[in-house]
């Protein structure tokens, strides 16, 4: 199916979360540049008090929900990292009331410079940031408020 068609395709609704995607994922790229990761962290969380919806959680999947995160990476001048992107999607899901958990983590790489990564995970599978060799990174931060 053509992008072009998927598109057309969309309820209102699901464009809405699409748009949404796009919006947090630039605004957040834009933030982790200008503010400190702790404040930034603490606006989220206070907008994700509040926007909660109030339809049924399962009116948007949480497979749409990583999908509308993925094209809006896809389209974002210089592209998206892994931050960001497990960011608005935390955000997403905190939204549409699915349980889920943060995780950002370290590992040593070559030539002992450490190296960062995030991932969100859903039901014990790594939904947002997978990697072949994920579990060389040490989470130091596991948001257990959305469980």
């Amino acid at each position: 199916m053509s992008k072009l068609h998927r598109l057309l395709k969309l309820s209102g609704n699901e464009f809405r979360v699409l748009l949404y995607s796009c919006l947090l994922l630039n605004s957040i790229r834009l933030a982790l540049w200008l503010l400190p990761f702790s404040l930034l962290r603490q606006k989220l969380a206070q907008i994700s008090s509040v926007w909660v919806c109030e339809t049924q959680p399962t009116s948007v999947s949480v497979k749409f929900i990583v999908w509308t995160v993925n094209v809006a990476s896809n389209y974002t001048p210089g592209g998206a990292k892994c931050l960001a992107r497990a960011l608005t999607s935390q955000l997403l899901l905190t939204r549409y009331g699915y349980p889920h958990q943060l995780h950002i983590g370290v590992a040593k790489g070559a030539a002992n410079t450490l190296e960062a990564h995030a991932w969100i995970e859903y039901r014990d599978h790594v939904i947002v940031g997978w990697l072949n060799n994920l579990s060389r990174f040490k989470s130091l931060s596991a948001d257990g408020a959305n469980q």
